[in-house]
């Protein structure tokens, strides 16, 4: 299995970096530490995979937040869903468990 995040992640985890540095808000150091990461294509452990499936179903409930990719003010959630790869990091990480699963089960 390849743990290297895709491009849409990387483009994501780079975008949230910019956001936080710009507004001053938005994850905490463990998720700029997975922004960095993932902005470099830095090949992932299966834990760290497994903490991002972590991450977005804890999460996913940001979305709903009062200015959730607000243009100009966006919210800490969103700039934070971006450093941790985004939707494209949702989906990639959540393939890959799933994956990661079958084969634990063989």
């Amino acid at each position: 299995m390849d743990f290297t995040p895709p491009k849409g992640a990387a483009q994501a985890a780079s975008r949230g970096l910019k956001l936080r540095e710009a507004h001053g808000k938005g994850g905490t150091a463990v998720g700029v530490a997975r922004a960095r990461d993932l902005a470099a294509q830095t090949t992932l452990s299966p834990a760290t995979v497994r903490r991002m499936v972590s991450y977005f179903a804890r999460h996913e409930v940001d979305k709903q937040g009062k200015g959730w990719a607000n243009r100009s003010d966006p919210s800490a959630g969103y700039i934070a869903w971006q450093l941790w790869g985004g939707d494209a990091g949702k989906r990639w990480a959540e393939r890959l468990d799933q994956r990661m699963r079958k084969a634990e089960e063989k």
